[in-house]
């Protein structure tokens, strides 16, 4: 069977992806596409829930996790670049020889590229300036992905791939994963109200939910997931050693999840979003240009 074209997804760590755009994964390759993901560690500095008891190998456990959601999500590919998780800064993971930041920009660009020319995806979705929460391994991966959407279609760049049959390519379309401002705002006052403090949030209490905020990219591009939701779901809960099984430890009724969960959120850099353009409602212009617009805001918020 010919796919209908390819998606390829770049992250950082086991669980970026279906904490993410899981449920925008799962839609396109249930339509169809070839979807594929890239991941660069196997999240060895992660803090593993308590309540699943002791583990000796993080690393394997958390790669084994990454597959089992990625069989649920229907990926085409998985790709591992094998660097090591390096932690939150400050933190003797981030001093690990093998550590993804560590890694020269050029040596993870080059890689990047040779996987682009190798499956040439039409879209590649990454994560935004700050990587979400300001993660060096996902500022890291955001540098190395917008370089290589570039220099994939460059003859000139990495020539020595060329021996090996691979192609220039260029991608049409780069998307940042980005949060949607209405609930991430709700967030904050919620925990302010309950006593917490917002540049603290997190098991480790090392993510600042104000500076992600500040950060945040404008939502030119919203993925109805209602129809996959449950899929996401399960890959969630596939990534027990992080919790993933929070959104269905809430026990709510289905309707009201699809309501608070039914949506992903992107931010459409290449080619950028024109003022007065109306929010998408696809990552493939073609699926676009075939049905209906659906959001019709004049204004990314």
């Amino acid at each position: 069977m010919i796919a209908r074209g390819t998606l390829l997804a770049a992250f950082a760590h086991p669980d970026d992806e279906s904490f993410g755009p899981a449920g925008t994964l799962a839609l396109y390759a249930s339509r169809g596409y070839a979807v594929h993901l890239i991941c660069a560690t196997r999240g060895e500095a992660g803090t593993p829930d308590p309540r699943i008891g002791p583990v000796e190998d993080l690393g394997a456990l958390r790669e084994e996790e990454l597959r089992c959601a990625a069989r649920i999500l229907g990926l085409q590919g998985l790709h591992l670049l094998g660097y090591r998780d390096s932690g939150m800064p400050g933190s003797p993971d981030a001093e690990h020889p093998q550590a993804f930041i560590r890694a020269p920009l050029e040596e993870v660009v080059g890689r990047l590229v040779a996987l682009i020319r190798e499956l040439r995806p039409d879209v590649v979705v990454t994560f935004d300036p700050y990587g979400g929460y300001g993660h060096p391994d996902h500022i890291h991966m955001h540098r190395a992905m917008v370089e290589a959407f570039h220099r994939a279609g460059d003859p000139t760049a990495f020539p020595e791939h060329f021996a090996r049959g691979l192609r220039p390519h260029r991608p049409a379309r780069l998307y940042y994963t980005t949060f949607h401002l209405g609930p991430l705002r709700l967030l904050l006052t919620l925990l302010r109200l309950l006593g917490y403090d917002p540049q603290r949030f997190g098991r480790n209490r090392d993510i600042d939910l104000e500076a992600a905020l500040r950060a945040a990219l404008p939502v030119t591009t919203r993925i109805d997931i209602r129809a996959v939701l449950d899929r996401k779901e399960q890959a969630m809960a596939c990534h027990r050693s992080q919790g993933g099984g929070w959104m269905r430890s809430f026990r709510l009724p289905r309707f009201l999840r699809r309501r608070l969960w039914g949506f992903e959120t992107f931010h459409r850099a290449i080619p950028p979003f024109r003022p007065g353009e109306p929010i998408e409602r696809e990552l493939f212009p073609e699926q676009a240009s075939s049905s209906p617009a659906l959001f019709t805001r004049s204004r990314p918020r």
